[in-house]
């Protein structure tokens, strides 16, 4: 199966607007959020998990696999209960086995990211990209420990830019009012620059579906290294309501224009009937200050994208089972929702405290936990704004992060088990 992978930012350049608040801005949510947050437990009956009977499965109490940690944004889970997770901002990728020993199972060239990793039982995949996006290469390792360069992912980017003709931002203000829209803010409007940043992925039947956070896309990444565009996610659009002027910094001539921000894709999974399932943030503030606007997306055979469900904050993860419902990890709510098939509207399943990554099994769920603790805020870089903009201040998953934080990081993160019991 798979998991995802994220990153914190990368350098901004002189070109255009940009679609990322700082990581300052997103690591002061997470630490206020955090502040309050429950620890990783199971939900009781108020959440009508039912426990059998083919309703949904009750969560158990979460197991503690491993701790310590460094930005752990992205999983795969092997068939013999191994686990690999993606330490983004260690630039390595750590197997935990099925007795808990940690091993360094992959490493970065000192300054570039891993992430969006996944394993098909026979190999573990990963990205590897450098802070400028200027190479982003999918790797795979076997099982006998090779490893080798299945795609140039940033070379397709470059190549086709699928989202190179969408307009972001404004797309109706008049030049005046264009003139007053702040750059901080991500100015009036911009197309679809060529960036790529995966996300998280999931292999299946020898083809690597990869959630491309900077390129607003799916690829698809065959046994050959063919890579192909499958979808490009739409724009999500937002009313600029006074409200919304006040909080992002845009001027009073945008009140009643609509905003349309990046979607940003955080993870992709395939579910029961062929479909790939699709999470992804909005763009803008991910704190609650605008509401729960994350949504599931899918996508059909033929390539065609649906809009699943919204109302989620933070979506930076799901994961699907083979039933047809889809679990979704919600970062700043600190929760696990479930959206049960059939239905479009999402429920709490279990807390989990800032949960990043998210993978399904037949016994349990596998969530990376405090995903961005032990990490220090530090100073904003210049140019940057000190409040919430119109770009997402989880541009966490646009952007790489910084290879070297100052000061040093702690590693926080963890990765548990949450056992499923009854269901199915």
């Amino acid at each position: 199966m798979i998991r995802k992978t994220k990153s914190i930012r990368r350098p901004r350049t002189t070109r255009g607007p940009q679609r990322t608040g700082t990581i300052g801005v997103a690591l002061a949510l997470v630490g206020a959020l955090a502040l309050g947050a429950p620890p990783a437990q199971a939900h009781d009956d108020r959440y009508g998990h039912g426990g059998g009977g083919g309703g949904l499965p009750t969560p158990g109490s979460p197991q503690t696999l491993a701790t310590g940690l460094l930005g752990p944004l992205s999983l795969g889970v092997g068939d013999d209960g191994s686990s690999y997770a993606s330490q983004n901002f260690g630039g390595f990728v750590t197997e935990v086995n099925r007795r808990g020993q940690q091993n360094v199972y992959a490493a970065a060239v000192p300054g570039s990211e891993i992430s969006a990793v996944s394993t098909d039982g026979r190999r573990v995949l990963f990205t590897e990209g450098t802070p400028d996006g200027s190479s982003v290469l999918l790797q795979e390792r076997d099982k006998r420990g090779k490893i080798r360069t299945v795609a140039d992912i940033g070379a397709h980017e470059q190549a086709t830019n699928p989202d190179g003709g969408v307009i972001y931002g404004f797309r109706d203000l008049a030049p005046d009012c264009a003139a007053q829209v702040p750059p901080e803010v991500g100015g009036a409007s911009h197309p679809g620059e060529v960036y790529s940043h995966p996300y998280a992925s999931t292999t299946i039947d020898g083809t690597t579906y990869v959630a491309d956070a900077g390129a607003n896309a799916i690829w698809s990444v065959d046994r050959r290294g063919t890579v192909r565009t499958v979808a490009v996610l739409p724009a999500q659009p937002l009313a600029v309501t006074a409200e919304v002027a006040a909080a992002t910094g845009m001027p009073e001539c945008t009140i009643g224009h609509t905003y349309y921000n990046e979607p940003v894709p955080t993870d992709v999974e395939r579910g029961p009937d062929g479909r790939l399932f699709v999470s992804l943030l909005p763009g803008g503030p991910e704190d609650p200050s605008l509401g729960a606007r994350g949504a599931v997306y899918t996508v059909s055979q033929r390539g065609k994208v649906s809009f699943y469900a919204g109302g989620l904050l933070t979506a930076t993860n799901l994961a699907v089972s083979p039933r047809g419902d889809v679990y979704v990890a919600e970062l700043f709510a600190s929760r696990i929702s479930v959206i049960r098939k059939g239905t479009t509207t999402p429920v709490p399943f279990a807390e989990v405290v800032m949960p990043g990554a998210l993978e399904w099994t037949s016994s349990a769920l596998y969530v990376t936990s405090d995903v961005l603790a032990g990490l220090p805020t530090g100073p904003e870089e210049p140019g940057e704004p000190g409040g919430a903009s119109m770009l997402s201040p989880t541009d966490s998953a646009r952007h790489r992060p910084t290879p070297t934080p100052t000061p040093e990081p702690v590693p926080g993160g963890t990765l548990v088990k949450i056992p499923l019991k009854g269901g199915r």
